[in-house]
């Protein structure tokens, strides 16, 4: 038995350049300045672990319940409003290739974001993908990326001993799968990883990385 795990923007869908620009302008909005867009100088590259971030460092953290509150509703009322006049496309294949290994016996699926899951089912719904929303983990599970992750492989899995490989884009991506000792198979080419595909129409290439 193996688990894959996948994050979702850009793993997934083609999302990762809107959502953060969403992301961005609705933390703005709430907190009254403009923040930095650079994630990876966060230490929990998550929508709730920046947001907490950058909570703690302005002094913000007696109104923390109320800008969370605010800012995840426009957040989710934008990413809707934008997919609502451009749906979200997947990363080439991901449709087919997650089809696939749901087919197969030995293979179990997961969906681990650091987005909230309220945008995230908006993206997966929106692309056309065939998924079982329990099975996603998200920022509302927990700020931190490991334990999104974590929490991801427990809802298919209770045996910690089974193998898992994890599709993702980012840096984040990386660190937290060398933390938890997960087979890390990078998306894209944001990053340098010597197990990497650029979409998945290399299927062979994919299924080779996970073991099969």
């Amino acid at each position: 038995m193996h688990h894959v795990m996948f994050d979702i923007d850009g793993t997934l869908i083609q999302s990762f350049e809107f959502d953060e620009d969403i992301y961005a302008c609705a933390v703005g909005a709430v907190v009254g300045f403009e923040i930095d867009r650079n994630w990876s100088s966060y230490k929990h590259v998550s929508d709730a672990g920046i947001l907490n971030e950058i909570i703690e460092t302005h002094g913000l953290d007696k109104e923390k319940e109320t800008i969370q509150r605010k800012v995840k509703e426009i957040f989710v009322r934008d990413i809707s409003n934008h997919i609502n006049k451009q749906p979200t496309k997947e990363v080439p294949g991901a449709i087919s290739f997650l089809n696939n290994l749901a087919s197969l016996n030995n293979i179990t699926i997961s969906f681990a974001t650091g987005g909230w899951y309220e945008t995230a089912v908006l993206k997966l719904d929106s692309a056309g993908f065939n998924y079982s929303k329990e099975l996603i983990a998200s920022s509302n599970d927990h700020f931190k990326r490991t334990e999104i992750m974590a929490i991801a492989k427990a809802k298919h899995s209770k045996h910690n001993d089974v193998a898992c490989t994890y599709f993702g884009d980012g840096i984040w991506d990386k660190e937290a799968c060398e933390e938890l000792g997960f087979n890390f198979v990078l998306v894209g080419s944001k990053i340098e990883h010597s197990q990497k595909i650029t979409d998945y129409n290399s299927t062979n290439e994919a299924m080779a990385y996970i073991g099969l």
